[in-house]
């Protein structure tokens, strides 16, 4: 059984717009066969990193010196093949989730080496992650607004050593729902999530148009303008 390990990184747990595009994509992951163990980054609370001399690296290898919930995280991970990161996009990464990313190096082994002109490590033996997938929700029209936090979690894959698998985005998010629900459009971006689970369950990608159907438009840039005021 393939197990997916979740965190989502919005303050809003899944109330927000993180959590409404995230709910059919892990219901998907579910129907075809996925373990998942989702946790909310604001209810663990992690403490920033603090140890500039990479204790977790020399001092006691894979060992955070800083005991916190982040100790119960990391066993989670470890077993996890696929880890999704969810995160709304307002800033960079939110401080809870950063500071989860940050503690993660515990899990990295320090033996570095090149590998496509950049130095990078990879995940130590114990920890099964392949693949890491990207799951995003935000307020501004277009999907460039995305780059910055796809850019470090794509990095964090490249310095752990496992697949970037993609980034499954919904621009505009609040153009989904009505006080009365989620719009006809809405659910089809849903319906698309749900089927970008299935991808990776079966093919261990996302096709390109299930991408674009997530982000694509739904309303005219001109509209989006008038809001702004």
């Amino acid at each position: 059984m393939v197990k997916v390990a979740v965190i989502n990184g919005s303050p809003r747990l899944e109330k927000g717009s993180t959590g409404l595009v995230l709910g059919p994509f892990l219901e998907g992951l579910r129907d075809h066969g996925a373990e998942v163990d989702l946790a909310y980054a604001s209810k663990l609370k992690v403490k920033p990193c603090s140890c500039g001399q990479l204790a977790c690296w020399y001092q006691s290898p894979g060992q955070c010196v800083i005991k916190d919930t982040m100790t119960e995280l990391y066993p989670r991970l470890k077993l996890a093949n696929i880890l999704v990161l969810a995160s709304p996009v307002y800033s960079p990464v939110p401080g809870d989730l950063q500071n989860i990313i940050n503690r993660m190096v515990a899990l990295l082994d320090p033996k570095l080496v090149f590998r496509g002109g950049r130095t990078r490590a990879r995940f130590r033996e114990d920890v099964q992650i392949k693949k890491l997938v990207l799951v995003a929700a935000g307020g501004w029209w277009e999907r460039a607004n995305v780059n910055l936090l796809e850019h470090i979690v794509e990095e964090l894959a490249k310095n752990a050593s496992v697949e970037f698998t993609g980034t499954l985005f919904r621009p505009h998010a609040y153009a989904m729902q009505t006080p009365e629900g989620v719009t006809p459009h809405g659910e089809k971006v849903l319906s698309a999530f749900k089927q970008a689970a299935q991808e990776l369950m079966t093919m261990g990608a996302f096709n390109q148009k299930t991408l674009d159907d997530i982000s694509q438009p739904l309303l005219p840039r001109e509209m989006y303008e008038e809001y702004l005021g």
